[in-house]
């Protein structure tokens, strides 16, 4: 593979007739490492040929390689008055790319010098080594376009230690400080800022070939504005790549427009990080040639990229807004606020407002390119987005809110801890752009984090509290979120009493009898739930007092039961409940009855009568008692006696056949020994009662 080191100019003819000027290299054997090898930043220039009047163009032509792609005429102050589009060739693929229309409105100098020209913006397509290009009045007039056209090619080569990944030290041009570069001395002054320095990547950083801006830098008295600019190109570029676009760009505005310098004060790319631009210190209020009739007062950042339609990333929005934020800070300046700016030169803006040389206008702070130029810079989607990168660079901190508190449940508006909740929270604000954070309880702040800060967890004290979370944007201005009311609390609930095992109505099978659970809880503060732990789970509310359910006969249970208040205090209670089914054949009777078998009846068997008078008397120890039944249309009626006092007349009819119902209930405060009767009415024209025992519970 050739390998490349330092320039040497040449020139050599294309197919297709187009006269290229480029920038060479001798071989050279220096350190390639495991990354790509070195390679020099080189420019390519194409002259458009064609003999129709009011159109240039040049044919599909392979070329060197590049990524990024302009035309240029001569003529600093002359605008080209048609289209300009270009195609390439990837060189990953070998396939040629759709056709581009290249941005025409780039601001001219505000003093041209001798050999600058006009030239569209540039526009990043990767790596490629193709080129077809095209020039015409956009109306199809025959008219004279500018002369010397030429397509400009940009290879930004490979230069940085980042690029390479080389260990071994490189040559001195090479070498970069990633700090950025000083500034001049002793005039202008750099006054501190009321915000902090963002990160910036140095022109060193980023490969700045020195050599190409030779002359010294120009600086305005202070910054009053800043303008926000696009870059133009694709925006699906690496950020490992940001570095080569913004050399790309440097070489263009210096070889192709052939201005001393980078026309933009700083760059930022998508992933946020921010490059210095042109050179003389990026605390010093210097001169930059970004918006035509206002660079005087102003600095100008330009995101890599295009924002017609797609809109810019957060991270691109908050870098921006930080510079912005920083510089004007410098001289006292409200990012939010509005200015006077004294336009330098006679034109109109994007929205047909006429400015006149020496008079003053009214600017936001943070402008857009075309609010004071004739150009769609920086996009429609980005210029969109302005509101939010003065809203950010000024502050205070946007959308700040709790989002959660955890280690606490919340009734209603009010939060119970047993006093060590997380308190967590979010704003729309970049942490960038953030101070810090303060969490308040009851008005005094008890923990901090930096902006990245999301969480802190608390140690509140028994008692009622209100929590805030207050955020310091760089600015200083501060946000306090609404209140949150806090209870501290670590009392458990109480049960009145172990809970209670009552029969109920209902089917019974020798598997199971329907019983009732009871129980009965409370909170000094506020109760949350109470749930059953055995023998089966379920959870209630802490409004519920009793629950419908099933015990299996002939096993002992215990039923257990646990009371949460809203804090997560909690307290246990239980009792030990055992289901007994009495048969029929159990009772003590009296009169005429008779044996009945089928499945349908409890245990397969039942005792049947029509006689008036007759009874069957049950004897156990016990709390509650159920008496279980046959019934049909049918069945007759029956009296209750409850040790020895008639408790109750039941009627057995039912519309529907039933079997193994428990039909009639009864239940005490506690276990005692208890015997219950049941007496044959002898219900005319319906006498039969149909029993197929009694079920108690111990």
């Amino acid at each position: 593979m050739k390998r490349r080191a330092w320039l040497t100019l040449g020139a050599v003819v294309l197919g297709g007739g187009g006269v290229v000027t480029y920038a060479t290299a001798s071989p050279s054997d220096g350190p390639g490492a495991a990354g790509q090898e070195r390679r020099p930043v080189e420019v390519y220039d194409l002259a458009l040929q064609g003999s129709a009047a009011g159109e240039r163009k040049l044919p599909r032509t392979g070329t060197e390689q590049f990524s990024l792609v302009g035309v240029s005429w001569t003529g600093a102050l002359k605008p080209l008055e048609g289209t300009a589009q270009v195609r390439t060739r990837s060189l990953e693929t070998g396939a040629w790319g759709a056709w581009h229309d290249l941005e025409l409105d780039a601001a001219p100098p505000e003093k041209p010098e001798a050999g600058m020209r006009g030239a569209s913006h540039p526009l990043w397509v990767g790596p490629s080594d193709g080129v077809e290009a095209r020039v015409a009045h956009e109306d199809g007039t025959t008219a004279a376009l500018p002369k010397g056209l030429e397509v400009n090619l940009v290879d930004p080569g490979v230069v940085t230690k980042a690029e390479t990944r080389m260990s071994a030290p490189e040559p001195a041009a090479f070498v970069a400080d990633e700090s950025p570069s000083p500034s001049p001395s002793p005039e202008p002054t750099a006054p501190p800022s009321t915000v902090p320095q963002p990160p910036v990547t140095s022109r060193a950083g980023w490969g700045a070939d020195e050599s190409k801006s030779p002359d010294p830098s120009e600086y305005n008295a202070d910054v009053k504005a800043v303008f926000v600019h696009h870059t133009d190109g694709a925006n699906d570029y690496d950020c490992a790549e940001s570095a080569s676009l913004v050399r790309g760009i440097y070489a263009y505005h210096t070889q192709v427009n052939k201005w001393n310098d980078v026309g933009y004060n700083f760059l930022v790319d998508k992933c946020g990080t921010v490059f210095e631009g042109r050179k003389g210190g990026i605390d010093r209020p210097v001169l930059g040639a970004h918006t035509y009739g206002f660079n005087r007062e102003s600095a100008g950042v330009a995101v890599l990229g295009e924002y017609g339609t797609t809109a810019a990333s957060d991270a691109a929005l908050a870098a921006v807004a930080r510079v912005s934020a920083w510089k004007l800070g410098q001289y006292g300046a409200d990012p939010s606020g509005s200015v006077q700016l004294t336009a330098g030169a006679t034109q109109k803006n994007y929205f047909g407002t006429n400015f006149t040389s020496g008079t003053a206008y009214p600017f936001k702070r943070v402008s857009a390119h075309r609010d004071g130029f004739l150009t769609q810079c920086p996009g429609d989607a980005l210029y969109a987005q302005l509101p939010t990168v003065r809203a950010w660079a000024a502050g205070p901190v946007a959308g700040l809110r709790i989002v959660s508190l955890t280690d606490a449940a919340a009734k209603g508006s009010t939060y119970y801890t047993k006093g060590t909740p997380v308190v967590r929270w979010s704003a729309t604000t970049p942490a960038a752009l953030i101070k810090r954070y303060d969490v308040l309880v009851d008005g005094q702040a008890v923990a901090g984090t930096s902006g990245a800060g999301y969480a802190k967890r608390l140690a509140l004290t028994a008692g009622t509290h209100t929590v805030t979370v207050r955020a310091t944007h760089q600015s200083g201005t501060t946000t306090t979120t609404a209140p949150l009311t806090v209870v501290a609390e670590t009392t458990a609930p109480t049960f009145t009493g172990p809970p209670t095992l009552d029969l109920r109505t209902g089917t019974v099978n020798t598997g199971s009898a329907p019983v009732t659970l009871r129980w009965k809880a409370a909170d000094d503060q506020a109760l949350h739930q109470v749930r059953l732990l055995s023998p089966a789970t379920a959870t209630f509310s802490a409004a519920a007092y009793l629950s419908n359910r099933t015990a299996k006969p002939g096993t002992a249970a215990t039923w257990s039961m646990r009371a949460y208040d809203y804090a997560g205090n909690h307290r246990d209670t239980s009792a030990t409940y055992t289901p007994v089914i009495l048969r029929e054949s159990a009772a003590t009777r009296t009169g005429s009855w008779s044996a009945r078998t089928s499945s349908s009846y409890l245990g397969g068997a039942s005792y049947s009568s029509a006689s008036k008078g007759a009874s069957l008397t049950w004897t156990f120890t016990g709390r509650s008692a159920a008496w279980v039944v046959s019934r049909a249309s049918s069945s007759g009626q029956a009296y209750v006696y409850v040790d020895g006092v008639k408790a109750a007349t039941v009627d057995l009819r039912s519309a529907t056949t039933s079997y193994r119902q428990a039909i009639w209930t009864k239940s005490w405060s506690a276990n005692a020994r208890h015997t219950v009767k049941i007496v044959v009415v002898g219900t005319s024209g319906r006498p039969t009662v149909t029993t197929d025992g009694l079920v108690y519970i111990r």
